[in-house]
């Protein structure tokens, strides 16, 4: 372990001890949850912005929660443990680099990928499902991604992007009959089918459909924040302004 890190576990040792701070010595790894998801966003925009400063300091928040936590379990296992079994685990996922198993394309490794993670599991849990080792709090958008993506690696998917193209058609229908009914309970249903379908078309095109709409929501924000600048420095009030008046502050940024 580098002198850094050493550190870094001193720090917390320190907090967490008799005469730490009172915060932390009542935190559980079931409470530092969501501190641990926020700072991960965190890091997810900073390097989306491609600001290391700020990848800097957010990457530095996600480690001291990680080795928090790793010290509330330290009586079940160490940080040495979990870096051991991520290696093996690494290595045993790999044998087409560490040993003599040959890949021919990226949909042979997917495959092989999944494969190997499903018996993995086999060892330690029975009737183990392909679904099983998806995160349950994964974000709804990105969760339709990995379960496509793990579909097809099952050959369980659409031979081709034309039946893509045709179940988007299809779902399309049905949510515009939804919407007829006025119901809103079949109205949130087929509008879900049409989205994870949708997820399915982006991964076709190789397009992650979370990064992409993550992308366009900056795109959306930053834009309006200009309208609301040039609305500013005219000396009037965004909202003030007609429609017209506000499409045209809209196309007038990029």
């Amino acid at each position: 372990m580098s002198k850094s890190q050493e550190n870094l576990l001193q720090v917390i040792d320190k907090l967490i001890g008799p005469e730490g701070c009172p915060w932390d010595r009542t935190q559980t790894p079931q409470t530092l949850c969501d501190y641990l998801t926020e700072e991960t966003f965190e890091l997810i925009a900073a390097i989306r912005e491609e600001d290391d400063n700020e990848v800097l300091e957010e990457m530095g928040d996600v480690f001291f929660l990680l080795f928090f936590i790793s010290r509330l379990y330290m009586q079940s296992f160490s940080l040495e443990n979990a870096w051991d079994k991520a290696a093996a685990k690494m290595i045993g996922r790999h044998p087409h680099v560490f040993g003599k198993t040959e890949i021919k394309d990226q949909e042979e490794l997917f495959a092989n990928w999944e494969r190997i993670k499903k018996q993995e599991k086999d060892k330690t849990q029975s009737g183990t499902g392909t679904f099983d080792s998806l995160p349950s709090a994964l974000p709804p958008l990105l969760k339709a991604y990995r379960i496509n993506s793990k579909a097809a690696r099952n050959n369980f998917t659409w031979k081709d992007i034309s039946g893509v193209e045709e179940k988007l058609k299809e779902e399309w229908t049905e949510w515009k009959e939804a919407l007829d009914s006025g119901d809103p309970k079949r109205m949130e249903e087929e509008f879900g089918d049409y989205l994870f379908t949708l997820a399915e078309y982006a991964r076709r095109h190789k397009i992650k459909p979370n990064t992409a709409l993550d992308k366009t929501n900056h795109k959306f924000l930053r834009r309006f924040r200009e309208m609301e600048k040039v609305a500013r420095d005219k000396g009037e009030s965004l909202s003030g302004l007609s429609m017209e008046e506000k499409e045209e502050l809209w196309q007038r940024t990029s």
